[in-house]
């Protein structure tokens, strides 16, 4: 079988990233003994189209995914498989994949603890200005009222989270003892929790001081936080996406940052990624951006080795996958999660 991987460009001194193309999680020594090829490109797109035409499995991760369009399955006759290399399937046409019998599996739960702590510090960092202090450490500037004017605390405050899967669980036992008041929307979980309690979607854009976005992008939330939600949410708040990028719309979210309407804005997501130098969201005001590294700890990318060796492995001896991986299967869309409205 040819497998075709997409990995960033290995860079000299990042010897501990598996996410590259030196280390490539492992494939070329787990795969180097077996009679199947393994074709490793990097950020060219044009390299991809290449290959459709006798790729049997394609596997990238959604910190630097190969877009699998519907398009581009439709070209790639020998398709069987498409593994993310993490968690959020999303730059796989799911519909197309389920249409043409192409299998899509993820390795769940690899990175979730490493994208709720990420979640939990943009929070902090948001609400204590810490940007604007860090500015002034590097610019040599010492205004202190600029900095002590929009910090807070996050005691008292209410916390709305939006999906309430495994990450957003653990974001609320994390934020819990910070005595904060925590909400949640889920269209799947509707109930509380001993960390949080359910609302509806209205009542979690209009009464919370800030919201975390833990959702998967599907057709219902791809622009979900646009004007109309945005322009809803309490006057001053905040938003955290660790998420996708697609689900916050990107030119409305930098007109209320602009307008003062939303105090500030955090996160690792964009779309598309890698994100454009002229990308709006890296000079919109009160970011704290960064790239999508929230589920790339060195923790994450040896549980992401584990799970993508663990799919091969069983898809190459015609074993069931485990069912917490499987998006796509047998022709349909299996997963709640990109499923229910």
């Amino acid at each position: 079988m040819k497998i075709v991987a997409l990995f960033p460009e290995s860079v000299e001194g990042q010897d501990n990233q598996l996410l590259n193309t030196n280390k490539a999680i492992g494939l070329k020594s787990f795969l180097e003994k077996s009679d199947h090829e393994l074709v490793i490109l990097t950020d060219n797109e044009i390299d991809l189209d290449n290959h459709l035409s006798d790729m049997d499995v394609v596997i990238s991760s959604p910190f630097y995914p190969a877009y699998m369009t519907k398009e581009r399955i439709e070209k790639a006759p020998n398709l069987k498989l498409a593994i993310t290399a993490g968690v959020g399937s999303d730059h796989v046409d799911l519909q197309a994949a389920s249409e043409n019998n192409v299998g899509v599996v993820e390795v769940t739960g690899s990175n979730t603890v490493s994208v709720a702590e990420h979640a939990v510090m943009d929070l902090l960092i948001l609400l204590r200005n810490y940007e604007e202090g860090h500015r002034q450490s590097v610019e040599g500037e010492w205004n202190l009222s600029k900095v002590g004017n929009h910090a807070h605390e996050l005691q008292n405050k209410t916390i709305g989270i939006f999906g309430f899967g495994r990450i957003g669980q653990l974001v609320a036992e994390r934020l819990a003892p910070f005595n904060v008041k925590i909400q949640h929307y889920d269209p799947i979980n509707q109930k509380d929790n001993k960390n949080s309690k359910f609302v509806d979607f209205d009542e979690l854009v209009s009464t919370s001081d800030a919201i975390t976005i833990h959702a998967p992008l599907t057709p219902d939330t791809d622009d979900l936080f646009n004007y109309d939600v945005l322009s809803r949410m309490k006057n001053g708040s905040y938003l955290v996406n660790t998420a996708r990028g697609k689900i916050v719309n990107t030119n409305d979210l930098v007109e209320l940052l602009s307008s003062n309407r939303i105090q500030g804005y955090a996160g690792d997501v964009w779309y598309p990624q890698p994100a454009p130098a002229d990308h709006p969201w890296r000079t919109m005001p009160r970011n704290a951006m960064t790239v999508h590294y929230s589920g790339m700890t060195l923790e994450a990318q040896e549980r992401i080795e584990e799970g993508v060796k663990d799919i091969l492995s069983r898809f190459f001896n015609n074993e069931a996958f485990q069912d917490k991986d499987v998006i796509v299967d047998g022709g349909q869309i299996t997963s709640k999660s990109y499923t229910t409205k």
